[in-house]
């Protein structure tokens, strides 16, 4: 579902001045923000992996044996933008944004019912519904904050986003915020425009909480975007290939900390409107 929100004169009653305290990525060729960074930073070629299995720390290794690569990518990002930030997970409240949730466990639900329904498993049934990555983490982090999973398609990322904005700015507290998804399979990779496994974190703070952290302005605007930012160049194909890539442009801002303002889909009617500044 998407946020709802009062507008007056296409924005959102205003501005949200939201401060980045940490940032988590993961992605094949990108396993980190570190390396992301530079790699946006710079023209050097990303190094392509095929396989991203990442290790979030805060799972006890039988829940991590057992947990989908949905699960394992979401956390792992979470952790990343938690401990850049210096926050104590358990603490902050959360957003989780995917706009298919786990394909994988989908494709094998839908061919297992299909062909030998007494055969499913109870713990990939556990692990489809949307919300999983955010059960997994509440339960590893012993976090009882508020907890959001939401999808909104292509413009989830953007929905997400607006989400944890307006949660941190109304609650005058950080917010863990985490976009993912994985690639398709089966029968939905004809269907599903998912190529490749992507999840971005963010621990997003009021601005009057924050001081040296980059500052995001966001007005919610209730029109298509005129022209939503590109990716760098060779981020291209990735930037295609899975919706929470949606945030590559700007991921690219950070890296480079390059005052500048972008365009990014809330919605299939609005969008965010966000200016940077360092």
């Amino acid at each position: 579902m998407l946020p709802r929100v009062r507008a007056r004169g296409g924005s959102v009653n205003g501005v949200l001045d939201i401060a980045i305290e940490g940032i988590g990525l993961c992605a094949a060729g990108l396993p980190d923000w570190e390396t992301g960074a530079k790699l946006l930073a710079d023209t050097g070629a990303i190094i392509a992996d095929a396989t991203v299995r990442p290790v979030p720390s805060l799972l006890a290794p039988n829940e991590r044996r057992r947990a989908p690569e949905s699960v394992l990518l979401a956390l792992a990002v979470a952790e990343q933008a938690c401990a850049m930030a210096q926050r104590n997970p358990r603490e902050l409240p959360n957003v989780f944004a995917s706009a298919y949730g786990d394909l994988a466990i989908s494709d094998y639900l839908c061919a297992t019912l299909a062909h030998a329904p007494l055969e499913l498993s109870p713990t990939r049934f556990h692990n489809s519904v949307h919300n999983a990555p955010a059960g997994y983490w509440t339960i590893a982090t012993g976090c009882m904050a508020t907890s959001s999973a939401i999808s909104a398609g292509a413009a989830t990322f953007g929905a997400g986003l607006l989400e944890a904005a307006l949660l941190a700015q109304s609650e005058s507290t950080p917010v863990l915020f985490a976009a993912f998804d994985i690639a398709a399979s089966g029968p939905l990779a004809d269907v599903v425009a998912c190529r490749n496994a992507f999840a971005v974190a963010f621990v997003l703070a009021p601005g009057a909480i924050a001081t040296k952290a980059p500052r995001l302005r966001l007005h919610l605007r209730d029109a298509a975007a005129p022209g939503l930012a590109p990716p760098p160049a060779r981020m291209h194909a990735l930037f295609a290939a899975n919706p929470a890539a949606a945030s590559l442009p700007l991921l690219a801002v950070l890296a480079r900390r390059e005052p500048v303002a972008l365009d990014l889909a809330a919605s299939p009617h609005s969008y965010l409107h966000m200016e940077i500044s360092f």
